[in-house]
């Protein structure tokens, strides 16, 4: 539901929406091979799955991605059943873009691309950025590509499918119409240097510094707010007035980075409040509003005492500072980010559950000398919370996430009531480690080869797991609090009598062929042509196409790397599981309608987050499932109305022999609830044998 909506929003902005990674990518360690922290390996780790949980779990958010339009779909690092993600044909042609009815072109992550013909007829239809390795100046594609199409290897009708595929997106998005030419550098943040970066040519105006932030800003400090989960709230300690005597602030986490807010590239390090994670994919701030800035402008507007201690470590003076407060603040975190960068020896993904930068021991030594302890946790990921958070001591726990450039003052209007907390948590807050029931490969497994990573577990994670082993979370999957109080009623399920899901049949059309590939004359670089150093052209040497490849194996024997039937583009057998956007359009499909009452029952004006769960009754099913969510403002005394749709593919099982979706004989409930594990109502989904079991 979350990718969607996303997509949406790019894409209606006018740019191209890349969904990924594509797919199984659940953990940086390994995800590439070489020598690394932790071993050396030959090559990438390898995400071993069966087809039901592919199916039932991992792939659901790309379908969704599929159905909103996504234009471009990134292929990850990893193996999958040990076979590259970006040439396993079989993900990529028959579930993406066969069963999944993707349109939109597929991409590589950077250097994620690792065999030319193999990646090409696989359904890899853009390599970025293009070389093997950064800067080597070196394709798999390029002239490689061309010398594969003029030799036949590569068949026209996939060449003119890459070319399609990306065109189309460019069109969906308008920026046939919409196209604004590019007024910054990716690589500097200088005005003026050299456009084309690595090769140092092309000197001139590259950065025009345009402010395009509009009401960002109040965009993002509601967003934050809206996101922050209240997870502790002893005797109504919050919100804060504001008129506290003295207020005392605590943990690196609530102050500055001292190198800047962008002192650490890519933000590949932890000093002072955490507000995103690190890795390729994050940007620049623009500022930093940090916790101790947001709280200390409150305290000081009403006349108050505050004080911040940001060192984790000095106990003596962090016991000192507490027992002279009214109320104190700890701010602790953990972070994590892309494999690429180690940060504390965390390559990429946490060593533990623990908080960062002594942060327990923090908490646990405030707590001990103050008795309104407020601890507010920055993290990429659930912790363990365990040793503390029963302290009697500590009146409240908040989980802040990674909320942005206004996180002091999004936490700020969260304290003082401004705003009421109403988000809810995406994840489990476990005992112990050991409670999820799974764990990433730290060490290599398989000696000097491809790590295997088992998915032994199969569709049972997070709550999942803790449902099916009985396992009592601190705060479970969907938990939140809030300033008021929500009651839940007058269950309704509508049952819209659907007819029975039919497999799609018939035969596809046959590739089409919008050209011809021409001689090699024609695909020999131009006389006088000025080649960037670095850049990748399609041009060829000459027309002696082995001597162009300067490949010693060059049409040497069968290539075994060549996917199965792969080169073929005639008519082909529809997938009974595809046949729309998404796959086989009856899988949307609206069953039932579920509705509630949900009533505020408390003094204050407050969001609730009604959820919608679903126990689809076979013994290898969840207890129960999220199907369905919303968010709801709701004035005191006042009610409100939770609707949620149930589709067919929200109560359907995969079936591995006859590769498509089914709805089992088992009996089917809905619940509506808090949480996972506070669902108030329940109600059967009478399922007829008219839906096709």
């Amino acid at each position: 539901m979350a990718v969607a909506e996303s997509i949406k929003g790019i894409q209606d902005a006018g740019v191209i929406a890349c969904t990924k990674h594509y797919i199984l990518n659940e953990q940086e360690h390994f995800r590439q091979g070489g020598n690394q922290p932790g071993g050396n390996v030959s090559e990438a780790s390898s995400s071993n799955i069966d087809d039901v949980t592919l199916h039932e779990l991992y792939l659901w958010p790309f379908a969704d991605a599929v159905r909103a339009g996504t234009g471009s779909i990134m292929c990850s690092y990893n193996q999958i059943n040990n076979s590259y993600a970006c040439q396993n044909s079989y993900l990529n042609n028959y579930i993406l873009k066969g069963e999944l009815g993707f349109q939109g072109f597929i991409m590589s992550d950077w250097a994620a691309q690792h065999a030319g013909v193999a990646s090409a007829l696989a359904g890899l239809d853009m390599t970025m950025p293009g070389d093997e390795g950064f800067d080597s100046g070196n394709s798999f594609w390029g002239a490689n590509l061309t010398i594969a199409v003029l030799n036949g290897t590569v068949p026209e009708w996939r060449i003119d499918d890459m070319a399609v595929r990306i065109v189309t997106a460019w069109y969906l998005v308008g920026r046939d119409t919409r196209a604004v030419p590019v007024n910054f550098d990716s690589w500097t943040l200088d005005t003026y240097g050299y456009r084309n970066y690595v090769a140092q040519e092309g000197y001139g105006l590259i950065n025009q510094h345009v402010d395009v932030r509009a009401d960002h800003a109040g965009r993002i400090r509601t967003s934050a707010a809206m996101g922050t989960v209240l997870l502790k709230n002893n005797n109504s300690a919050l919100p804060l007035t504001g008129h506290e005597r003295f207020t005392a602030i605590f943990g690196d986490d609530a102050g500055q980075n001292r190198l800047g807010p962008n002192g650490c590239s890519d933000r590949g390090c932890d000093l002072g409040t955490l507000a995103m994670g690190w890795g390729s994919g994050t940007a620049n701030f623009p500022y930093l509003v940090t916790p101790t800035e947001g709280i200390s402008n409150v305290v000081l507007a009403n006349g108050g005492e505050v004080q911040a201690m940001t060192d984790n470590y000095n106990l003596g003076v962090q016991a000192s500072l507490a027992r002279q407060a009214s109320v104190c603040l700890v701010f602790a975190n953990a972070d994590a980010g892309e494999g690429y960068i180690t940060v504390d020896n965390n390559v990429g993904d946490r060593n533990n559950l623990t908080l960062w930068g002594n942060g327990d021991r923090m908490i646990m030594n405030v707590a001990a000398n103050c008795n309104n302890t407020i601890v507010v946790m920055h993290t990429v990921g659930a912790v363990l919370v365990t040793d503390w958070y029963q302290h009697p001591n500590i009146t409240g726990i908040i989980w802040a996430g990674l909320p942005g450039q206004e996180s002091g003052n999004a936490i700020a209007d969260i304290l003082y009531g401004k705003m009421n907390p109403g988000g809810k948590l995406p994840f489990t807050f476990g005992r112990n480690r050991s409670d999820y029931g799974t764990d990433l490969l730290y060490m290599p497994n398989a000696g000097m080869s491809a790590p295997q990573i088992q998915f032994t577990e199969g569709p049972f994670i997070d709550y999942r797991t803790f449902d099916k082993f009985n396992r009592t979370p601190i705060y479970e999957f969907g938990y939140g609090l809030s300033y008021t109080n929500f009651t839940y009623s007058n269950l309704r399920i509508q049952n819209h009598g659907i007819p029975a899901y039919r497999p799609t049949t018939g035969m596809t059309a046959p590739a089409p062929v919008l050209g011809t590939p021409g001689n090699a004359s024609a695909a020999v670089f131009p006389a006088g042509f000025h080649q960037v150093p670095l850049y990748i052209y399609p041009y060829i040497n000459s027309t002696d196409l082995r001597a162009s490849s300067g490949d010693p194996m060059y049409g040497i024997g069968p290539n075994a790397s060549v996917p199965m039937n792969s080169q073929n583009g005639n008519a082909q057998p529809r997938i009974p599981a595809g046949g729309g956007p998404g796959g086989n359009p009856q899988l949307y499909d609206v069953l039932f309608t579920v509705n509630c009452t949900v009533t505020n029952t408390g003094r204050v004006t407050g969001d609730d987050v009604p959820q919608l769960y679903i126990n689809l009754g076979g013994p290898n099913d969840a207890v129960v499932a999220l199907r369905g969510f919303d968010r709801l403002t709701i004035a005191p005394n006042a009610s409100a109305t939770f609707s949620a749709d149930v589709t067919r593919r929200d109560i359907s099982n995969w079936d591995t022999v006859s590769q498509n979706w089914f709805i089992s004989h088992y009996p089917k409930t809905a619940y509506i609830g808090s949480s996972s594990r506070k669902l108030a109502l329940k109600g059967p989904l009478l399922v007829g044998t008219s839906l096709g079991r």
